[in-house]
């Protein structure tokens, strides 16, 4: 059976030609954003928010778990973005060190605590990851990583929120923003 890393190896490996792209809950709160400070992609990934971040000014530490992904990011990564191949949940961040904290399709509930306390206060998060309740089959199947309706509102309930959404199976499913979940809180 593979260990974590080999599975996101394998995934990263067959993405390598793929564009990194910025998360929905990023892109649309940008105006969110500190103009300067340092910020946390945590499970980067491609790294497509670590890249909008540090062109947004910021500082960036980007974690992945995946040294295949760290590399592919390590060949477009600007000056300001240090990368670092990291199992997030075996070495989680330090508390109170950053400005700015990015999650996207990344859950594991253990670590909403961890993420809370390695915010500086006035601290932003900006989470994003996929529903139980969706229209389309599109993200883990596995339901221990996908969301029940209105989780990340009580998973980060000491946190301020700022912007919520989450359109789940309600309405006209041909149009809106479905099968996910968007939050960007801040620390107080």
């Amino acid at each position: 059976m593979m260990d974590a890393q080999q599975k996101w190896d394998a995934i990263y490996t067959k993405r390598h030609d793929e564009v990194p792209t910025v998360s929905l809950v990023l892109e649309q709160n940008q105006h969110l954003l500190p103009k300067t400070g340092l910020a946390l992609d945590l499970a980067c990934g491609l790294g497509g928010n670590s890249l909008f971040l540090a062109d947004k000014g910021l500082n960036v530490e980007s974690w992945d778990i995946s040294s295949v992904a760290i590399s592919q990011l390590d060949k477009k990564a600007l000056v300001n973005i240090r990368t670092q191949q990291r199992d997030v949940i075996a070495n989680p961040p330090e508390a109170h060190t950053y400005d700015v904290i990015v999650v996207s399709h990344f859950l594991v509930r253990d670590m909403a605590d961890v993420i809370t306390e390695a915010l500086k206060p006035g601290g932003v998060l900006f989470y994003q990851t996929f529903c139980r309740n969706k229209v389309h089959e599109i993200g883990p199947s596995n339901p221990d990583f996908l969301l029940d309706d209105n989780e990340l509102l009580r998973m980060f309930s000491c946190l301020k929120v700022r912007v919520y959404r989450e359109e789940s199976v309600l309405g006209q499913l041909e149009s809106g923003w479905r099968n996910q979940a968007m939050l960007v809180a801040e620390k107080v």
